[in-house]
């Protein structure tokens, strides 16, 4: 259950630079620190399918399920890779620029959910993850699984908020120089395509 072991497991796979990190890094750095708790937000709530997934079994399915597995990565893959362009694009959802373009929270906290709804290895981590800490009680594995998975999520809020404010504290230094705003902005259209080519290669 709820121990030092799992606590530090969970943080550091919360800690560790991924898509989701990247995201709210980038809002941070592009939109302020309203949009990259916006980020963070959406980024966590796209934990929740994965979770329930995991919960009722649905992962398991997903593992031994080829198609259903790829169609979900391949949506996955177009997703990441519609968001290196909107990098490079001025005006973008990613692009780091003086002026931006307004855009309400929930669009930017749907954004963050789709990255990690549209990743099927996040069922299966989650699996993975949660089964060595669970009592071996049969009968509290769903409760186990959802108490594990909401202090995960909790979490994985508090970390993506603080590298969002972080991000968006360094906003100022960065929007003083058109080289540093262009070199950013590659970066990340470079980073999200990686992204995008790894989970092509990912397998069930």
């Amino acid at each position: 259950m709820i121990t030092p072991q799992f606590l530090l497991t969970a943080f550091v796979v919360v800690i560790a630079p991924g898509t989701g990190v990247l995201y709210t890094l980038a809002l941070g750095l592009g939109r302020g620190r309203s949009a990259a708790i916006w980020a963070a937000l959406g980024c966590t709530i796209g934990i929740v399918p994965h979770l329930f997934a995991a919960t009722l079994g649905l992962a398991a399915v997903l593992h031994t399920s080829a198609l259903l597995f790829n169609v979900v990565k391949f949506l996955g893959v177009a997703y990441l890779l519609y968001l290196a362009y909107s990098a490079l694009r001025s005006g973008g959802a990613l692009n780091v620029e003086p002026t931006t373009t307004d855009e309400s929270g929930s669009t930017i906290a749907k954004r963050g959910a789709l990255i990690n709804i549209l990743n099927p290895k996040l069922s299966i981590f989650f699996l993975s993850l949660m089964t060595p800490f669970l009592s071996g009680n049969p009968a509290a594995v769903t409760q186990e699984i959802l108490l594990l998975g909401g202090i995960f999520m909790a979490m994985t809020f508090a970390v993506f908020v603080l590298y969002g404010l972080f991000a968006a504290t360094a906003r100022t230094y960065i929007l003083g120089s058109a080289r540093i705003m262009a070199w950013m902005n590659r970066s990340f259209a470079a980073i999200f395509a990686l992204l995008a080519g790894r989970l092509a290669l990912e397998r069930a």
